[in-house]
């Protein structure tokens, strides 16, 4: 049950800073890739989001120093709700796949791992 399915993933920082964001994206995007097994040349595209605190540099430019020049990439910032968790980086990969959308593991880390089960992303 092949095709393009999206793959979540969400990573807090403590400063908005060049190399902060660079760092965490950058284990995220890595975490992603290995959890999924994914081939990295298969990836179609990533669309990253920072909260309005973080500015600092653009989360895919670690996708470009990964090597992911192949890749659309995408920055924004998210919604501001209020009360929602300052100083985050989330990820969707949109990536060509022979799994199923079942079998594709979305990756939270640092003070992103309640996001999820809290149905605060997605």
């Amino acid at each position: 049950m092949g095709g393009c399915w999206g793959i979540r993933g969400a990573t807090t920082v403590s400063e908005n800073s060049r190399e902060s964001i660079l760092s965490a994206t950058t284990e995220l995007l890595q975490r992603i890739v290995e959890e999924n097994d994914l081939d990295t040349s298969r990836i179609a595209a990533v669309w990253f989001t920072t909260t309005s605190d973080l500015n600092a540099e653009y989360p895919a430019l670690a996708a470009r120093r990964l090597g992911w020049t192949n890749v659309a990439l995408l920055c924004a910032h998210e919604m501001l709700v209020p009360n929602g968790l300052p100083q985050c980086i989330r990820a969707l990969i949109l990536v060509n796949t022979d799994k199923g959308p079942d079998e594709m593991r979305y990756v939270y880390l640092k003070g992103a791992k309640g996001l999820r089960t809290q149905g605060l992303d997605g």
